[in-house]
C-alpha cells in the first residue's frame, strides 16, 4: 500500500503509459484506445487515485461548479430555493457555491467578483441587480441566470414568479369574501418583488377603495412591528384584512395580533405570499399564494447547465412561473 496519495505519475507508471495519456483518458478525450482507457481506469481505481480538480480545470477550463448569489440564506423561502438549485446541480454532476449579499449592494458586488474564475456560471438573485449593477459587476463572458430581477432590458435569461398577477388575485379574493378595508404589508422599497406585489394589490382593490399601506421588510419582526401599529389603533379603525407581501411577515403579524387579543379571521382576515412549508401549520392555517420555490431554483440551474454545454441555448428572455391561490382558514373563507 502506498504511504502517500497516488499521483497521476503513479498511474502512468503502473499502467505503462505516459502522463499525457492518463490525463486524456481520465478527461474523456476520444483519442485514447478503448483497451488503454480501460487499463488506466482500472489502475486508477486500484491506486485510489483522485484527480486534482484544480489540475483538471486547467485542462478543461471547467470547474464543474455553479455559483449562486442570494439576498439571504436564512428562512424557509431560501431553504426551499437552495434545495431546488442543489438537487438540479447534483443531477447534472455539478457542485454549488453559495454566497449571501445580506441585502447589501457592496457585498453583492464583492461576491460576484470573488466568484469570477471559480465558477462556470452564476445564478443571481439580488434586489440590487439592475442594469447598471450587472453591467459593472457581472463579467460578460460568464453565463448567468437571474431570479426575480427588475432589469429593464435583460441580456441574460431571467426566471421570475408572477408577483403582480398573484398579488392582484389575492386582493380580489379578499374583496370577494366581503373585506373592504384591506391593508397591504409591503417589503423593502428597493425590492423588485415587493414593488410588483404592491402594484398587484393596488390593482385588485375594489373600485373606489383607498390603498392602506403598512411598512414591512420581509422579516418576521417586520410583521410584529406592523401588528403593534395596528393594535395601537381603536378596534373600529383597524383594517378588516391584511395582505402581507410574504409569509414570514404574515406569520409574525399573526402571532402578535393574537397575543393582542385580535381574533383571526373574525376580526381581521390575513393572507401571505410564497406558501412556505410552515404556512399550513400555523393556527389558523395561512391563506397564501403558492410559489413553486424549489422549481424556480431547479429550472434556473437547468437552463444554466444547458448553456454550459451549448452556449447559444442561453437566450436573453424571461420565464414567468405561475402562482396559485391556496385558501386556508386565516382569511375566513375555508375550513382547511
Amino acid at each position: 500500500m502506498m504511504a502517500n496519495p497516488a499521483t497521476i505519475k503513479d498511474v502512468a507508471r503502473v499502467a505503462g503509459v505516459s502522463v499525457a495519456t492518463v490525463s486524456r483518458a481520465l478527461n474523456g478525450a476520444e483519442n485514447v484506445l478503448p483497451h488503454t482507457r480501460q487499463r488506466i481506469l482500472e489502475v486508477a481505481r486500484e491506486l485510489r487515485y483522485s484527480p486534482s480538480g484544480a489540475a483538471r480545470s486547467l485542462i478543461t477550463r471547467r470547474t464543474d461548479t455553479i455559483g449562486a448569489l442570494l439576498p439571504d440564506l436564512h428562512g424557509e423561502f431560501f431553504s426551499e430555493l437552495i434545495r431546488g438549485i442543489d438537487q438540479a446541480a447534483r443531477s447534472r454532476g455539478l457542485h454549488l457555491l453559495l454566497s449571501s449579499s445580506h441585502d447589501d449592494a457592496h457585498e453583492a458586488a464583492a461576491a460576484l467578483r470573488a466568484m469570477n474564475g471559480r465558477v462556470d456560471g452564476l445564478i443571481v438573485m439580488s434586489p440590487h441587480a439592475d442594469d447598471d449593477f450587472l453591467s459593472q459587476n457581472l463579467p460578460r463572458a460568464l453565463p448567468a441566470v437571474l431570479l426575480n430581477s427588475g432589469v429593464s432590458e435583460p441580456t441574460q435569461r431571467v426566471f421570475a414568479v408572477d408577483n403582480y398577477g398573484g398579488a392582484r388575485a389575492m386582493t380580489e379574493h379578499l374583496v370577494g369574501t366581503g373585506r373592504r378595508r384591506i391593508a397591504f404589508l409591503g417589503g423593502p422599497a428597493a425590492n423588485f418583488e415587493a414593488r410588483e406585489r404592491e402594484r398587484g394589490y393596488r390593482a385588485g382593490l375594489a373600485p373606489g377603495a383607498r390603498p392602506w399601506l403598512l411598512e414591512g421588510d420581509f422579516s418576521e419582526a417586520g410583521g410584529q412591528r406592523a401588528a403593534a401599529a395596528l393594535l395601537a389603533l381603536p378596534a373600529a379603525e383597524r383594517p378588516d384584512a391584511v395582505f402581507a407581501a410574504n409569509d414570514i411577515m404574515a406569520i409574525g403579524l399573526l402571532g402578535a395580533l393574537q397575543a393582542g387579543g385580535v381574533r383571526l379571521p373574525d376580526d381581521i382576515a390575513l393572507a401571505g405570499f410564497d406558501d412556505i412549508p410552515v404556512a399550513r401549520y400555523v393556527s389558523p392555517a395561512l391563506t397564501t399564494m403558492h410559489v413553486p420555490i424549489a422549481a424556480l431554483g431547479s429550472e434556473a440551474l437547468d437552463a444554466l447547465a444547458d448553456a454550459l454545454e451549448s452556449p447559444q441555448s442561453l437566450t436573453a428572455d424571461s420565464t414567468v412561473m405561475p402562482v396559485q391561490l391556496v385558501v386556508r382558514r386565516s382569511c375566513g373563507a375555508s375550513k382547511t
